[in-house]
C-alpha cells in the first residue's frame, strides 16, 4: 500500500488544509470579537442607556463604545491577514495553481 501512498505528501496537505480551513475562519472570528469590544462595554452602555429616557419616557438607543488602540490593532492585524490569504489563494488559482 504504501507504494501508491506518498505519506508526506498526504501529511503535508492535511497541515496545510486545517490550518488553511479552520486557521482562517479562527482569525475571522478572533478580528470580529476584537472590534465587539468588552461585554463590560456592553453592560455599561446599557445601564446608562435605561438610565435615560426620551421626553415621552422611551428609552435612549445603546451606544457601545468603541474598542481600545490595542485591540483595534489586533482587529485590524487578524483581518489583514484573512485578506491576505485570501488574496494569496486567489492568485494562485488564478495563476493556474503551479
Amino acid at each position: 500500500m504504501s507504494e501508491f501512498i506518498e505519506w508526506g505528501a498526504l501529511g503535508q496537505v492535511l497541515v496545510a488544509g486545517v490550518l488553511v480551513g479552520a486557521g482562517i475562519p479562527a482569525l475571522f472570528a478572533l478580528g470580529l470579537r476584537l472590534l465587539a469590544g468588552s461585554a463590560q462595554d456592553r453592560e455599561d452602555a446599557a445601564r446608562a442607556a435605561q438610565a435615560r429616557t426620551t421626553e415621552d419616557g422611551r428609552p435612549v438607543a445603546v451606544a457601545i463604545p468603541r474598542p481600545g488602540p490595542a485591540r483595534m490593532a489586533g482587529a485590524v492585524l487578524c483581518l489583514a491577514l484573512v485578506v491576505a490569504a485570501v488574496a494569496t489563494g486567489l492568485f494562485v488559482v488564478v495563476s493556474g495553481g503551479h
